[in-house]
C-alpha cells in the first residue's frame, strides 16, 4: 500500500470513529444522563454540546468525504466493488442528513435556547434524536460493508 492511500485510510478511519464515535456518545451516554435535568437547564447544555460536537463532525465530513473520494479512485473509481460505491452512497446519504441537522434543525434549538422557549427547543432536540438514529444506523452498516469490502 502507498504512504498516500495508507495517510488517506488513517485520516478517513479517524475522521469516522470521530462522527460515529461522536453519535454514541451522545445517544447513549449524553442524552440518558440530561434526562433528570429541566428543560432550562438540559437545552442550553445540549445547545452547548452539539454546537461543539458539530464543528468536529463538520470537520470530519469534509476529511471522510475528500479521503473517501481519493481511495475510491485509488480502488477503481466507476470500476471499483459494489462495496466501495455503496460506502461512498451510504456516506453521502449520511452527510446530507448532518447537513439537514446543523443547518436546519439546529439553528431552531439555538433560536428556543436564545428565546427561552423550552417546548419549542425539546420538539428540535427530538428531531436531532431521531437523525441521528438513523446517521448511527447507516454509519454502523458502512462499516459492516466496508468490513464485507476487506474480503475474507
Amino acid at each position: 500500500m502507498g504512504h498516500a492511500i495508507a495517510v488517506a485510510l488513517f485520516l478517513h478511519l479517524l475522521g469516522v470513529a470521530v462522527w460515529v464515535g461522536g453519535m454514541i456518545f451522545a445517544h447513549f451516554c449524553l442524552r440518558p444522563a440530561l434526562e433528570d435535568l429541566s428543560p432550562q437547564l438540559r437545552l442550553p447544555l445540549i445547545e452547548s454540546v452539539f454546537g461543539r460536537f458539530f464543528n468536529w463532525v463538520g470537520v470530519s465530513v469534509i476529511v471522510i468525504l475528500l479521503t473517501g473520494g481519493f481511495l475510491l479512485m485509488q480502488f477503481g473509481g466507476e470500476h471499483a466493488t459494489w462495496q466501495l460505491h455503496a460506502m461512498a452512497g451510504l456516506g453521502v446519504l449520511m452527510m446530507l442528513i448532518f447537513g439537514h441537522i446543523r443547518f436546519a434543525v439546529f439553528p431552531r434549538i439555538r433560536r428556543a435556547v436564545q428565546a427561552q422557549k423550552w417546548p419549542d427547543g425539546a420538539r428540535a432536540v427530538g428531531t436531532v434524536r431521531r437523525l441521528v438514529v438513523i446517521n448511527l444506523v447507516l454509519g454502523i452498516v458502512t462499516i459492516g460493508v466496508a468490513v464485507l469490502a476487506r474480503g475474507f
